[in-house]
């Protein structure tokens, strides 16, 4: 009997699987939040398929999109005024909602990842 209540109990956990709608936040307007050594960072972006505008703390910032898939996008950075810019960026959508998006981002070939969310502009 232990053994049938546990097996139940298992398969009612392997059946949870996360929700990502990605191909619905691939173009659109947002605004993200970041929080970084206990510090939230906020941005606004407007993205098509091959092009995201972010502005963040009164200054604009421009990248070319390489979809990897449809959770998946390489930024390239237009322009880049120092080194650091200069590194392409690589972020992964871990799930999504009717209206947000939570994700993860590093620097190309970069282990050290952060977290953000972004958030659908109506």
């Amino acid at each position: 009997m232990r053994i049938l209540a546990l097996l139940i109990l298992l398969s009612l956990f392997s059946c949870y699987e996360t929700t990502r709608n990605c191909k619905d936040y691939k173009t659109g307007e947002y605004y993200s939040e970041v929080v970084i050594n206990d510090e939230l960072f906020k941005s606004s972006f407007k993205r098509s398929e091959n092009l995201q505008v972010e502005v963040y703390n009164n200054k604009t910032d421009s990248s070319y999109l390489r979809w990897i898939n449809d959770c998946e996008v390489i930024f390239k950075t237009i322009n880049p005024k120092n080194m650091a810019e200069r590194k392409d960026i690589h972020l992964k959508i871990l799930t999504t909602t009717d209206s947000s998006y939570t994700y993860e981002y590093s620097y190309v070939g970069e282990t050290k990842k952060q977290k953000g969310i972004a958030y659908k502009v109506e």
